[in-house]
């Protein structure tokens, strides 16, 4: 279980400071929580995660459910034992994938619409996914390492999680693409309220268990499931889907979650965290939020700093005998340079992407901390 406590709260903003006391140690909030899809943060240790001030990780539940399976996590002590991570971990429910494997795919979108994907093809009621099939019950998904059929719903979805043995989980949702309309999001969001009230039956471990609070872009289907989901004996809820075709967009969705979820329990944003957004979730009073942007960007080349992001791809950098971040003390700024990364990059060689997956969570990490120390400060 889990025990949430709010130190501070914004006159300013909604921003908070909270405390999330778990069974594997406490989570300072507002927190970035690093993604971990097989149980690792790709090019890393355990240990050099810690390192780099992350204090929670989340791990993908379908993705562990296809390799290596959880009854093999289940008899190797859990997930904190299989990946030897001593701090706490959250599981999604498998959620997600309703969205990527289907209609993200089919139609090439993300959480937030990119302006040419405005005037696609609308998702309607009865429309379904090439490749996985949405139900009353749950989803059938097609197995992308052997083809074989799988169903995951909310019974199943619990189960596995309770196998894996994070300390917090999340209930079956559908997560909805920007394109639905009013139609297909009403349909969908009745479907994801009754398998909240089918997991929340289902689950017997002492594993906190927060609700997804779903209903698209549309102001009053938000605030009805906030409301509903909100009204349940959830630990803490997440709130999922997708966020419009622009960031102010986002803020306002996020706003009218907020407005309608119990104060006293933590909220996590699910899927969200690009830099320049972080300061403004905090603000609407996100407690916890994962993403993967630090550790995908990394693995491209891509590096976060002070002054802005820098593709290290690029061969002007061999020339460079500055550390990635002049203001960052992370163990990657303090011993090597941009000239040797970047020459490590263009050789192909995987100690680059573990070089900067480091220094982007660092900096992250550190960002995040700089936002609570603003709010301990009176300024946001």
């Amino acid at each position: 279980m889990i025990n949430f406590k709010i130190s501070k709260k914004s006159k300013l903003s909604n921003a908070r400071l909270g405390f999330l006391e778990t069974d594997h140690g406490v989570v300072e909030t507002p927190c970035l929580v690093p993604v971990a899809t097989q149980a690792v943060i790709k090019t890393l240790t355990s240990e050099e995660v810690l390192q780099t001030k992350s204090q929670i990780l989340i791990s993908n539940t379908f993705h562990l459910h296809l390799k290596p399976g959880e009854k093999f996590v289940d008899n190797a002590g859990k997930l904190h034992n299989f990946m030897n991570w001593s701090k706490p971990i959250m599981t999604d429910s498998g959620g997600f994938q309703v969205f990527s494997l289907g209609f993200g795919t089919d139609l090439n979108v993300g959480k937030l619409l990119k302006s040419h994907d405005i005037n696609e093809k609308q998702v309607k009621t009865g429309d379904q996914p090439k490749s996985i099939k949405i139900t009353d019950d749950g989803v059938y998904f097609r197995s992308p390492i052997n083809g074989d059929q799988l169903f995951i719903g909310p019974k199943e979805s619990i189960r596995i999680q309770e196998a894996l043995g994070a300390d917090i989980i999340f209930d079956f949702d559908e997560c909805t693409p920007p394109q639905e309309n009013y139609e297909y999001t009403k349909k969908s969001l009745l479907k994801t309220h009754a398998w909240a009230e089918i997991c929340l039956k289902s689950k017997k471990s002492k594993q906190a268990l927060y609700g997804i609070v779903q209903g698209g872009k549309f102001k009053d289907l938000r605030i009805e499931s906030a409301k509903l989901i909100g009204s349940l004996p959830f630990d803490g809820f997440g709130i999922g889907g997708e966020f419009g075709a622009d960031k102010k967009t986002m803020q306002k969705m996020i706003g009218w979650v907020m407005e309608n979820l119990p104060e006293k329990k933590p909220r996590h944003l699910l899927g969200i965290g690009y830099l320049e957004d972080i300061e403004k979730i905090v603000k609407s009073g996100v407690d916890t939020f994962d993403c993967t942007v630090p550790t995908h960007y990394a693995r491209r080349g891509i590096v976060f700093t002070s002054e802005g992001k820098l593709d290290l791809n690029k061969a002007k950098y061999l020339k460079s005998k500055e550390p990635l971040d002049k203001n960052c003390v992370c163990p990657v700024c303090l011993n090597y340079k941009k000239n040797y990364i970047c020459h490590l990059l263009r050789s192909k060689e995987i100690t680059a992407l573990r070089l900067i997956t480091f220094h982007n969570l660092y900096f992250f990490n550190t960002f995040v901390e700089e936002i609570r120390q603003k709010i301990k400060n009176n300024k946001i």
